[in-house]
């Protein structure tokens, strides 16, 4: 993932004037952006968007936002608890701030900030979010669930049997969920295929892979983008 082009952040400040004045500014610096006034609208965004990073001052329900984030329930089910979680706020109470980091905060900034520094420090958790993404052993995307040492996968906690191959092509979708593969960079990954290889053995198992994921569910799940190869998900919603 390219943190300073294809990064999605879910912005939920309740504030209008700092809610627009960071839309424009995140967006301007080419990162994508959820926009939420309150935590309601935060957490039909979080089950639809599938964000990396959460922006949040909603004010008295930002603690309440963390404790679901990070618990898994509820609307934010279909998310990824682990994603990381950037705290603004205008309280400089110490304790308030600890209880912030100790209920799943990974940084605070106090307001009013400096719009470059915060920058900074959005990129600086999403590089650290990245490297821990790559090295653990469970991967989420939306309703996926990927225990890459057992190879065990679920759908909104249903188990989904899977071939060897199928297996291969889940995790590498779901290394980077949103991004479009291209039909020569999963040749060459899942099967050692050389490049300008024509074989239609990956939307073979593409198709198999997205009947056993989706099966009697609405779920978008292994996208064809046609002419170019595959992604595991729908593009953020707007």
């Amino acid at each position: 993932m390219s943190i300073t082009t294809e990064a999605t952040i879910l912005l939920a400040e309740e504030a209008d004037s700092t809610r627009v004045f960071l839309r424009d500014n995140l967006t301007a610096d080419g990162y994508q952006v959820l926009v939420a006034p309150d935590r309601a609208k935060a957490l039909a965004l979080l089950s639809t968007g599938h964000p990396d990073l959460i922006v949040v001052d909603v004010n008295g329900e930002t603690l309440e936002l963390l404790d679901t984030v990070r618990s898994g329930e509820g609307v934010a089910g279909r998310a990824d608890p682990d994603t990381p979680v950037i705290v603004l706020s205008g309280d400089a109470d110490r304790l308030q701030r600890i209880r912030m980091l100790e209920r799943g905060g990974d940084d605070i900034v106090e307001k009013p900030f400096a719009y470059p520094e915060l920058r900074a420090r959005i990129a600086a958790v999403l590089r650290r979010s990245e490297t821990t993404r790559r090295g653990r052993r469970i991967l989420r995307a939306g309703p996926v669930v990927i225990d890459v040492r057992s190879r065990e996968v679920r759908v909104c906690e249903r188990r989904v049997k899977l071939s060897s191959l199928e297996f291969q092509l889940l995790v590498t979708l779901a290394g980077e969920p949103h991004r479009v593969f291209t039909r020569q960079e999963l040749l060459g990954s899942v099967w050692g295929y050389a490049s300008g290889s024509r074989t239609r053995t990956l939307d073979s198992h593409a198709c198999r892979l997205r009947g056993k994921l989706c099966e009697g569910s609405d779920d978008k799940l292994v996208v064809n983008v046609w002419g170019v190869g595959y992604r595991l998900m729908d593009g953020a919603a707007g």
